[in-house]
């Protein structure tokens, strides 16, 4: 028992952060370059690298845990599904993507048999309590709720060496809380609920400290720690409080010193993590500090403890959940091939990281890093290895998480594990639960001494048992999912791993290589498993659908996976052997390959696998995949002949051309044989098959391809083939005669027969070979003969269309028209053709078959033209094949050579394509100069001449091209566009800014003509668009009164005569003509009620598609009322009454002949019209005068009282409402102005204290100077003065009204001696420059010795005071927001005032109604 702990421990035997393993270092991750001898440490640091590259640390484990499988457990993986419910494997299998991520089982969970069997005996056996605490470094120490601490073995028996403390211990200091061992496994801090710490020999078992004062008395121990220094510990009580042990023995007494590092009065701290190093790292720059991380309940605070205590950082959590418990976790990590500690904290769910290190000038950086969100409330925090961090959530499912991808590896439920909480240590229910309530609730959730992570391993306590989990090695990780018979998965992690894609990879060595190696040795391996699992299990029997599922399943994984090893001989050998061992499986494989073979993954394949690939595709009919394989394989190993004759038999055209090329570099061969089968049907004069048409097709294409270079139907011919086989096709198409001619064989029979086959197709083929031809003599050889060859057969042949003499004219007038053109025309040949077939061609120019072509020609021709190409044709014979042909651009072209403009506008106007186009031609040629004046005018009589056309074709562009180059002459137009509706477009388009956007070409401004054509216009407006009278009258000024108002009252335009008589000034005959349009209106509406019955439903219809009547009225109401608001405003009481009185008994007298059911919504919203205009009328006319009228009309004076008490009604809340807003404003503007001069004057009348009792100036204090009664000048900055001093300075002016005016002398001169103009610039600094107190102070200064203050007034600084006041009022004033509370409560009255419904509630009606608006700003003093 007392033998020392076994010096292989794993800090020595691990390899945490081990870089003098180089083997172990992942080359390819850290983009190190093989070399013969392994790098140094110092060339790996100094080489750069990006964090978020891979850094894979193979940490070796704590326990041999592969070695005690007999005393562990395996927990279900809720991402991998590592163990448990095997009812999975029978579910159906889908093939997997590859790129699809896949992680197995990450972690393995194994329960300490022995450990947990012996926690269990001592707590029945020597009542040695439940486990409260574990730790763990060289042996594993477990805490207990009696005080004692258990030290186990980590070999494999799991052996009880030690027993610390007795039970009687525990009862003096409770139970063990904090459990912590030293670097080197030799010493071991015990810390208790009641407060105490005990140090033990983990040699002896000798107890060798009891520390009872390193802390406030009353508090449990939450955490104690060992630094990387053996004298150096730091401890966090329940208090919240933070204190540093330092170990000494002096004079053989060991002695305990305790400094208090942070006080829970300032935050309570509920976690400590000191940074530990590994021996390997012990020399590293940071370690000489002595790092410390706290976790208060509000932020982290990170310091030092060396040399002298130092915080480097504070970092607040921001927002987090109370109950959340704040987490801290150490770990060095390689960033850029630099070792560096990275802190990561959290509280809730986001974890946080920073980056310590010190860069060359020996300064230390804490740098912020990516911070990882998960979706759960952290409860533990640990790192497995550098890139690895493990959790544990509130609900007690750990979680595996890769830090650089973010990417969550795996979940497992710990549920069993019945976790061991620290509750009641934060609570600190031993020292009688004297803590705050926030860290009692943290400590609902605290697990931190029954989590504890050490070395690439985790241990957990539970209340019965201990749990370790490690990282399984990526073997390990494999045969998980293999024992499941998860192959597809299975097969998909190894390849991340071959890839170096996987993370938390544990196991793998030496170069990449090498690596890779092993790991594609295990992927056969599996694939081989896989391959025998399914042939095996394949179902004897049923249905064959069924079993060729099965084997899709499997096939195209295999295949993919051997294509991505790069195993093919694998694949066809002895994989296929094993297939074809069945049938269906033969079959599913052959088809699997042809996506492989189509996408070129799979370029090459064995002859046994070719040949029975073709045979199954073959005998299953499916000869387009057959297709689709040969283009793509390499055939030499085949049969060539059996081959071409299968795909002539089987029409594969394409296979079989690939065949001819690719096999026997013959490219010849299949165009004869092509031709051999549409020539015949051609020179009978026959219609072509379906089958013949596609060959003459794939034949064109084919002839394309080889004169380009290409390979038909993919890829490209070899580069030293290409100008062969184009030799090689050129000479065979121009042939005199084929192989096999007869005497009637007519001469170059392949060219006549793609003539015949598609003219235009087999020229567009030469045009884009011709293309290419411009440095190879050989080529422009060919480009000539194929040419003359071409009018030859054209000439002696009239079989041809003249369709397909056109094309060739196209054709050879587009290669004539080219800039570096070669060809030469043979005159004898093309006169011969010209003479034989003008006829044919002008029949063909004149007839198009089509408009693409006609566009074609003309546009071919046009380039011949432009170029020069045909000047022995005659002009004028020229321009009438054109004209006839109405290649209109042809006619512009040649009408251009000879000046002849105004013709050219001739061929604008007859081409309905470029109609649009003869504005813009116009004005350009107007305005631009180099055109002679007798040019322009030609034009300018043309356009004139045509001016009809042009309006008719676009009115806006003619009034823009009129107002520009025709302003004199709109009257002649005019008088030349007959149509009256095209003259109201014209003028319209002339006159009316709102009738057009005025986006024309050219828009100008609009045209100012005389008045006799703007009432033109109103006329043409009153015939077509009436309702756009009023806007154009508004608009235009050039019209005559009286004339607009006859044209208007003849077509009886009621709105628009009153418009024009209250713009006259006649506010009465407005008035009257639109009360009159709304009498008739209201007339129209109770005709239309009692006429209801007897309309008709067609009628009906039709009422329902316009306005209806109601509609009509409120809108000629509207105006009418707009009308009397104007005018009344310059009236008197008289004359309003006079506007207003007729138009309420207009709208009153119709509602008595409304009576019955059928009629009461028209009189319900009759009323509602008339109440709208009692509430105008108020505000002009008195409310008795409006009540007596009221009271004298029939409908509502002979009736009930309850008839008209919505009317009344309506009109005292109308009253009542404004003289609330009255009142209301009165108040406000009074409490403002009072407000505002009260808060002036107590700013003017504040009293001043000085900075010092001495003067800036003479620096003499007053209170010494008694010899006479003396000024003291005190400025609202604090400055004081003598008034003798200020006066010598010329500080002190004449102010308004003769009263001496000061500034302050030292405020000034810091200005640059702008003391003058301080005053007036310096708005914004009121309390250095502005309000001066003078009084007399002295201690004799009268008889009575009171002190006087001169008159006090107000100066241009206290001027300005009041103007900044006045400056927090900019903006709308209340006066003017109560203003438009009163216009919008106007628009709404008509709903508040509602006759309808009298009973209705309204806040109105209220007498002791009262607004309440918010306060006035504050002024800050």
């Amino acid at each position: 028992m007392s033998e020392s702990p076994d010096t292989r421990s794993l800090v020595s035997a691990s390899s945490q952060l081990n870089l003098m393993e180089i083997d172990t270092i992942d080359d390819k991750e850290f983009d190190i370059p093989q070399v013969d001898t392994p790098p140094t440490l110092e060339s790996i640091l100094n080489e750069p690298e990006d964090e978020d590259e891979p850094f894979i640390l193979e940490d070796t484990c704590l326990l041999n845990t592969e070695n005690i499988d007999a005393h562990s457990c395996e927990t279900s993986s809720l991402a991998s599904s590592d163990s448990g419910d095997r009812t999975h494997l029978k579910r159906k299998r889908k093939t997997v993507e590859l790129n699809a991520t896949v992680h197995g089982s990450v972690l393995r969970h194994s329960i300490l048999k022995g450990i947990s069997a012996q926690i269990v005996s001592a707590a029945d056996k020597v009542d040695a309590g439940l486990p409260t605490a574990v730790t763990v470094s060289g042996v594993i120490v477990v805490g207990t709720s009696h005080g004692l601490a258990l030290v186990f073995g980590k070999d494999l028996n799991q052996a009880l060496r030690l027993c610390l403390g007795s039970t009687a211990t525990g009862a003096e200091y409770g139970a063990v809380s904090a459990l912590s061992i030293n670097h080197d496994c030799t010493r071991l801090l015990c810390g208790f609920a009641k407060g105490q710490i005990t140090m033990w020999d983990l040699a002896n078992g000798k107890l060798l400290r009891t520390i009872t004062d390193a802390h406030p008395p009353g508090t449990a121990i939450l955490h104690v720690k060992f630094t990387d220094d053996p004298t150096l510990a730091v401890c966090n009580d329940s208090g919240g409080s933070v204190f540093e042990l330092a170990f000494r023995r002096l004079m053989g007494m060991r002695t305990c010193e305790s400094r208090c590092l942070f006080s829970g009065s300032k935050g309570e701290v509920c976690n400590v993590e000191p940074l530990l190093t590994a021996p390997d790292l012990k020399d590293h720059p940071i370690t000489q500090y002595s790092l410390l991380a706290m976790a208060s309940l509000t932020k982290i605070l990170v310091i030092g403890l060396k040399p002298s205590l130092k915080v480097w950082m504070t970092f607040p959590y921001g927002k987090t959940d109370p109950t959340s418990v704040p987490q801290l976790a150490w770990q060095f990590v390689p960033v850029q091939k630099v070792v560096n500690p990275i802190l990561a904290f959290c509280r809730g769910d986001t974890i946080h990281f920073l980056l310590v290190k010190k860069d060359e000038t020996g300064t230390i950086h804490v740098i912020k890093q990516r911070q990882l969100q998960l979706n759960c409330d952290i409860i533990s925090l640990s790192w497995i290895n550098s890139r690895t961090l493990v959790v544990m959530d509130s609900g007690e499912k750990l979680r595996v998480v890769d830090r650089p991808s973010q990417e969550e590896l795996e979940t497992l439920d710990m549920a069993e594990v019945q976790l061991v909480y620290n509750s009641s240590h934060f609570k600190s229910l031993a020292t009688g639960g004297n803590v705050s309530q926030a860290l009692a609730l943290v400590g609902e959730k605290a697990c931190y001494q029954s989590v504890c992570s050490y070395a690439g391993q985790m241990v957990l306590l539970g209340t019965k048992s201990a749990h370790i989990m490690t990282l399984r090695n990526w073997r390990e990780r494999v045969d998980c999912l293999l024992k499941q018979e998860r192959f597809v998965e299975a097969l998909s992690l190894a390849w991340s791993f071959h890839e170096g894609t996987a993370k938390a990879v544990l196991g793998l060595f030496g170069d990449p290589a090498k690596r890779k190696g092993v790991v594609a040795d295990k992927m056969l391996e599996i694939l081989f498993q896989y391959v025998e699992r399914s042939v095996k299990k394949c179902p004897e029997h049923g249905k064959i659908q069924v079993m060729e599922q099965h084997f899709q399943d499997m096939v195209p994984v295999v295949v993919d996976y051997c294509l991505l090893l790069q195993r093919t001989d694998l694949l066809f050998n002895q994989l296929y052997t094993r297939l074809v061992e069945n049938c269906v499986a033969r079959g599913v494989f052959l088809e699997s390959l042809e996506p492989y073979i189509v996408s070129e993954r799979l370029g090459c394949v064995t002859a046994p696998v070719m040949r029975d690939l073709l045979t199954h595709l073959q005998d299953n009919n499916m000869m387009d995949s057959v297709e689709n394989c040969l283009i793509h394989l390499d055939i030499t190993s085949l049969d060539i002949q059996q081959v071409v004759q299968m795909c002539w038999d089987n029409q594969l055209y394409d296979a079989m051309i690939y065949v001819f090329n690719s096999g026997m570099n013959d490219y010849i061969n299949p165009m004869e044989k092509l031709f051999q089968v549409i020539s015949p049907p051609l020179r009978e004069g026959k219609a072509l098959t379906d089958e013949q048409v596609v060959m003459g097709n794939k034949l064109l294409v084919y002839i394309s391809c080889s004169l380009a270079g290409r390979a038909y139907p993919l890829g490209d011919i070899p580069e030293d083939l290409v100008s062969q086989v184009k030799n090689q096709v050129f000479e065979f198409l121009t042939r005199l005669h084929s192989a096999e001619a007869g005497q009637k064989e007519e001469l170059y029979p392949y060219i006549r027969t793609l003539l015949h086959f598609d003219t235009r197709e087999f020229l567009n083929v030469l045009a884009l070979t011709f293309q290419d031809f411009k440095n190879d003599k050989q080529a422009l050889e060919y480009q000539q003969r194929i040419v003359d060859i071409l009018l030859k057969v054209m000439v002696e042949n009239s079989d041809f269309t003249p369709s397909q003499v056109g094309c060739l004219f196209t054709f050879l007038a587009r290669q004539l028209a080219k800039p570096d053109n070669t060809l030469f025309v043979n005159r004898k040949l093309f006169d011969q053709c010209c003479g034989c077939a003008v006829p044919q061609v002008l029949e063909f120019l004149c007839s198009p078959d089509d408009d693409s072509r006609h566009t074609e020609r003309q546009q071919v021709l046009l380039e011949l033209l432009q170029v020069g190409g045909v000047v022995q044709f005659d002009e004028g014979r020229l321009l009438g094949l054109a004209e006839k042909a109405e290649f209109y651009q042809i006619c512009e072209f040649l009408y251009e050579q000879k000046h002849l403009y105004d013709k050219i506008m001739d061929c604008y106007l007859r081409d309905p394509l470029r109609k649009e186009e003869i504005f813009n031609y116009i004005h350009n040629l107007l305005s631009m100069p180099g055109y002679s004046s007798e040019e322009k005018q030609c034009v300018w009589d043309k356009a004139l001449l045509h001016i009809a056309e042009l309006v008719t074709l676009d009115p806006a562009k003619s009034a823009d091209l009129v107002a520009m180059h025709f302003p004199e002459e709109v009257r002649p137009i005019i008088t030349k566009l007959h149509d009256d509706h095209l003259v109201f477009q014209f003028l319209r388009c002339l006159l009316d800014p709102s009738a057009t956007s005025r986006e024309g070409p050219h828009p100008q401004a609009l045209l100012r003509v005389s008045p006799d054509l703007h009432e033109l216009h109103m006329g043409l407006l009153c015939r077509f668009t009436p309702r756009q009278l009023t806007d154009f009258l508004k608009v235009s000024q050039d019209y005559r009164l009286e004339e607009a108002i006859q044209i208007t009252e003849q077509y009886q335009l009621h709105e628009a005569t009153a418009y024009l008589l209250e713009k006259k000034g006649d506010s009465h005959g407005a008035f009257q003509v639109l009360l009159k349009t709304l009498k008739d209106k209201l007339s129209a509406l109770t005709s239309e009620k009692e006429g209801a019955e007897k309309r008709s439903e067609e009628e009906g219809e039709r009422e329902r598609e316009e306005e209806s009547p109601l509609q009509r009225v409120e809108e000629s109401l509207g105006d009418i009322i707009a009308l009397c608001h104007r005018s009344s405003q310059s009236l008197n009481q008289e004359q309003r009454g006079v506007l207003w009185f007729p138009l309420l008994e207009a709208m009153m007298s119709p509602q008595k002949l409304l009576k019955g059911p059928d009629a009461r919504h028209t009189s319900e919203a009759l009323k509602e019209l008339t109440m709208k205009v009692l509430n105008s009328m108020s505000s002009f006319i008195p409310l008795p005068a409006i009540i007596q009228r009221i009271l004298q009309d029939p409908v509502y004076g002979k009736g009930k009282l309850a008839e008209i008490q919505g009317l009344i009604l309506g009109m005292l809340e109308t009253f009542n409402y404004e003289q609330t807003l009255l009142e209301t404003t009165t108040s406000l503007l009074n409490h403002d102005l009072h407000w505002s001069l009260s808060h002036l004057r107590a700013a003017v009348s504040r009293g001043l204290h000085p900075r010092q009792d001495h003067c800036n100036i003479c620096l003499q204090q007053y209170k010494r100077r008694h010899d006479s009664p003396e000024e003291i000048i005190i400025f609202s900055c604090g400055h004081l003065y003598h008034c003798q001093c200020l006066q010598r300075k010329g500080s002190g002016h004449v102010g308004h009204r003769l009263l001496q005016a000061w500034s302050c002398y030292k405020c000034t001169s810091s200005q640059g001696g702008r003391g003058g103009d301080r005053v007036t610039t310096e708005t914004g600094r009121g309390r250095s420059t502005s309000l001066a107190q003078t009084k007399v102070m002295s201690r004799e200064a009268g008889e009575d010795g009171k002190k006087v203050f001169a008159e006090t007034t107000l100066d241009p600084q206290q001027s300005q005071s009041w103007d900044q006041l006045r400056c927090l009022y900019r903006g709308p004033s209340r006066l003017a927001i109560l203003s438009e509370i009163t216009h919008c409560h106007g628009n709404e009255k008509a709903g508040l005032l509602n006759p309808s419904q009298p009973g209705t509630a309204s806040i109105f009606h209220n007498e002791n109604f009262q607004l309440k608006l918010s306060p006035p700003p504050s002024v800050e003093e």
